[in-house]
């Protein structure tokens, strides 16, 4: 391998940043996951180059924008995609057909800006330095319960959806995540059980891919339903329980009376009722 070679990262798509590992030192990462900072430092630990995540439609607070200034603190070149140009939680579809919206100024040193695609910025990205050093505690990643009544379905409040646990069964679990589908196929993500089930819309995005998980809970019976990015913010479970309000509904969850509009915490209050 060549000098010019060795300074040079190549190029690789996941459909998540939790699937970032050590192999990946050096590397550029398009990650699907929303550009939160939860995300960003799932991706930003392993000494990367570059990395590339959704924007989720930007939503309330800027988090679905706000993980690529906190990757400034190791100078990681941070970019997010449009979700109106590509399918969330699918880096290769991000990587083939995705626009930029916001660059970090690690970035914007590359020459990489809004409207680049985001295959010339991941290129760009190839020659920049390795991002060392510790990145700073993050908020989200945790769980709370909200409710636990004998008799009644407890409800729970996950940041992020891979968190459910067997324990989890038969509860009413309000998630931080998009409700995407990977890479767009059937998954089990949503692994017990639940009474329903809650997510962010991720901004929708091309293609509905951001709530392309919903219909899938159908066909497991589960009511499921996804706030609006700008009702509250993605990566945070509490706040999308507290004022987070419906744009997406599966058929099971209109069935048990909800509509877009309506608030999940007023759905799941009609839920514990009738229970």
């Amino acid at each position: 391998m060549t000098q010019a070679a060795a300074d040079r990262g190549d190029i690789f798509t996941v459909p998540a940043s939790s699937q970032v590992n050590a192999s990946h030192r050096g590397q550029v990462i398009v990650s699907g996951s929303y550009g939160g900072d939860y995300n960003a430092f799932h991706a930003g630990k392993w000494g990367l180059r570059g990395v590339i995540l959704n924007d989720a439609g930007i939503g309330k607070d800027n988090a679905g924008i706000h993980g690529i200034e906190y990757l400034e603190q190791i100078g990681l070149a941070a970019a997010t995609a449009d979700v109106n140009t590509c399918h969330i939680a699918d880096g290769e579809h991000m990587l083939a057909h995705g626009t930029l919206s916001f660059a970090n100024r690690f970035a914007v040193a590359l020459g990489i800006k809004p409207g680049d695609s985001v295959r010339t910025a991941a290129e760009r990205m190839r020659t920049a330095p390795i991002a060392e050093g510790k990145l700073s505690e993050i908020a989200g990643g945790k769980r709370y319960t909200i409710s636990e009544t004998p008799g009644k379905p407890r409800v729970v409040c996950l940041d992020a959806a891979p968190m459910l646990t067997p324990q989890d069964e038969g509860a009413i679990a309000v998630t931080g995540s998009h409700a995407a589908l990977f890479r767009g196929k059937p998954d089990n993500i949503i692994s017990v059980p639940l009474t329903a089930v809650f997510f962010s819309d991720g901004g929708v995005g091309l293609d509905n891919a951001g709530v392309s998980r919903l219909p899938d809970l159908d066909a497991k019976g589960i009511p499921a339903g996804a706030a609006a990015a700008m009702s509250a913010s993605i990566g945070n479970s509490r706040s999308i329980y507290a004022e987070g309000i419906f744009s997406h509904l599966n058929r099971t969850a209109a069935a048990a009376g909800a509509v877009p509009g309506m608030s999940v915490r007023d759905f799941i209050a009609v839920l514990v009722a009738r229970t």
